[in-house]
């Protein structure tokens, strides 16, 4: 027996950063939205114990040990319900290893569902978003898709309204990007500034509601972005690129690099994306539409 489930990358559409807190972190307004890019984790009985295997893009870049969030996931669900993690997990990547997307929080998640679904424990739902949220500030937004917004570490969820289909171009760039080394820069950058308190736009979340992309496009922001750039100037280029293509809205997806377009529709975002794959800023485009559907059991 086995158990495969699929989850589904994200955007950051706002991406509002508060100063660092003493406990390291900084309190976040986060609005997610997750997008039709996804890995698929499955779960098998294995005894040998706990395998991680990973097969797709930039595979060589997964860990395959207990450091990854989808080990770690299988672990702590076994440790609260008395048993050994003896599991193959088995990830077919297709999210941006390293890019802003989420896509080791994306593994957590669907590692957790399909451990539960496969032992049988019987958590609930909420059960499952504690673990979640133990696992990393992503990883309950990857369980639960759709659109939400993040406050604390971005854990703590509120789902959002949205009125539409959103069309969106993203550039995956030569090399990733380290999130603790874009907040550490994001921190001194920051210094002797003052900060204020992260909070979400209501005309973001309006123009999520309605289905507007010209809208959302007016609005959306993400606080990291300059440290991204700080980090990788190059993704200067690509932005550019992508607003002489006529996209609506270009930002730094997360932490980077991987950069996001907005398009007003379908037929858009190919312009988009065409003219990404002959800018030579990027080493690869991918098209996606949101909001997509949460860890799933396929």
């Amino acid at each position: 027996m086995s158990v495969t489930v699929r989850v589904p990358a994200k955007v950051n559409v706002q991406l509002a950063v508060g100063a660092a807190r003493a406990d390291g972190f900084h309190d976040l307004a986060n609005v997610f939205l997750a997008v039709g890019l996804y890995d698929e984790i499955t779960a098998t009985p294995s005894p040998q114990g706990l395998r991680v295997t990973c097969e797709g893009p930039d595979a060589d870049q997964v860990p395959l040990d207990d450091s990854n969030l989808a080990a770690r996931a299988a672990i702590e669900l076994a440790r609260r319900y008395g048993r050994t993690p003896d599991v193959h997990l088995h990830i077919v990547k297709d999210i941006p290893v390293a890019g802003g997307m989420a896509g080791g929080s994306a593994d957590g998640a669907g590692a957790l569902l399909a451990c539960d679904a496969l032992w049988g424990t019987g958590a609930t739902r909420e059960e499952l978003l504690e673990i979640c949220a133990e696992l990393g500030s992503d990883v309950p937004f990857s369980f639960v898709g759709g659109a939400a917004l993040g406050v604390g570490r971005g854990e703590l969820l509120t789902p959002l309204e949205v009125g539409g289909v959103f069309h969106w171009v993203f550039a995956i760039a030569e090399r990733g990007l380290s999130t603790p080394a874009v907040f550490r820069e994001f921190d001194r950058l920051a210094e002797g500034l003052d900060i204020p308190e992260p909070v979400a736009s209501p005309e973001l979340l309006a123009a999520l509601a309605k289905g507007d992309p010209d809208a959302l496009a007016a609005t959306v922001v993400n606080d990291l972005q300059p440290a991204a750039l700080s980090l990788f100037p190059e993704l200067a280029d690509t932005l550019a690129a992508g607003r002489a293509a006529g996209a609506l809205a270009a930002l730094v997806s997360g932490s980077g690099p991987t950069t996001a377009f907005l398009t007003r529709d379908a037929d858009a975002a190919h312009r988009v994306a065409d003219a990404l794959r002959a800018s030579g800023t990027c080493r690869t485009v991918r098209m996606a539409q949101g909001p997509a559907e949460g860890a799933t059991i396929s």
